[in-house]
């Protein structure tokens, strides 16, 4: 049995050529990768997905960690969230100004178009950054008990969030570092607490207007708080004391929400990254002609592509984490 190829006017339907589906091979790759990461990225919101809701009582709220505005003090729900958000699409929007420039072969509006891409992508990640330096300093300080969970203090005069700094009492004992006059020999001390354990114990039961928030949410959605009966039985629980957040201790809640916070923004912001450092290749490449010279700008499409693709991730990344 032989197969017949139509020729002439009519192509074979399986003939395919040199641009199958009308795509370049370059655009064809980009494509294949870009389905690759995307099932990648689907992989891990998934498993957020599936560990928040296995955790829903213990998940930190997000209206509650993310509450930071450089140079502004106060509590600033999600606000630079949405700044960085509003930024990154922004930058998706230069980027197809600049495609479409390139189509149109004007030289000089894809060059400050690109430039534009590069600085909101720049903004962003530099934001990123700074987000998680903050996220990992914290803001209050909390303890945590024998069985991993954590202890939050609230004032209850004014039912906001009490820092350790506001209460814990100076026990000068407690901040002893070892020496080696001791016979305790180490490499190294370790990253110490601002407060000892002792000091944040003595300044609670000395202040009877802080409670206990455990990071258990009731049903009206916020975390359960204590009375002072139950705090103070609570507290003897505790084991240590937790400021900001690692990928072993989360002053905010579960330690699963610092983990998957740190991964899957830290892939996304890799990705911002490196798309940043092609769009400035690609830019210079623009300037020195390169594209003119060879009568298009599909390069400029093809790393649009890539770009639109990391901006429509940071969408779900955004909804996932910050506002579901």
């Amino acid at each position: 049995m032989s197969t017949t190829v139509t020729t002439g006017t009519e192509e074979s339907v399986w003939g395919g050529g040199n641009q199958p589906l009308n795509a370049s091979y370059g655009k064809m790759m980009m494509w294949f990768f870009i389905v690759s990461d995307a099932l990648t990225f689907s992989g891990f919101l998934v498993s957020y997905g599936f560990s928040r809701f296995k955790f829903i009582e213990t998940w930190p709220i997000a209206d509650e960690v993310f509450t930071h505005v450089p140079f502004f003090h106060g509590n600033y729900p999600m606000i630079y969230v949405a700044f960085m958000t509003f930024i990154l699409i922004m930058s998706s929007v230069t980027m197809v100004l600049a495609v479409d420039a390139g189509h149109k072969m004007k030289k000089n509006k894809v060059i400050w178009y690109m430039f534009a891409t590069i600085i909101g992508g720049a903004i962003f990640v530099g934001s990123q950054a700074w987000e998680w330096a903050t996220f990992i300093k914290g803001d209050y300080g909390a303890v945590e008990t024998k069985g991993g969970r954590i202890l939050q203090f609230v004032d209850a005069e004014t039912g906001e969030r009490a820092a350790l700094a506001d209460f814990s009492k100076a026990l000068p004992e407690d901040r002893i570092k070892h020496e080696k006059s001791e016979g305790v020999w180490f490499m190294d001390e370790g990253f110490k607490t601002s407060f000892s354990l002792n000091e944040v114990v003595a300044g609670f039961k000395a202040t009877p207007n802080i409670l206990i928030r455990t990071e258990t949410i009731n049903e009206e959605g916020e975390k359960t708080l204590l009375s002072r009966q139950e705090s103070l039985a609570k507290l003897k629980d505790a084991t240590q004391v937790v400021e900001g957040a690692n990928l072993i201790h989360n002053e905010y809640g579960s330690r699963l929400f610092a983990d998957f916070f740190f991964f899957i923004t830290g892939f996304h912001g890799f990705h911002v990254f490196s798309g940043v450092l092609i769009n400035i290749i690609i830019f210079f490449n623009i300037i020195l002609g390169t594209y003119e010279r060879r009568g298009h700008y599909e390069m400029v499409e093809k790393v649009g592509l890539y770009w639109h693709f990391v901006d429509l991730v940071w969408v779900f990344v955004f909804t996932f984490f910050y506002l579901v």
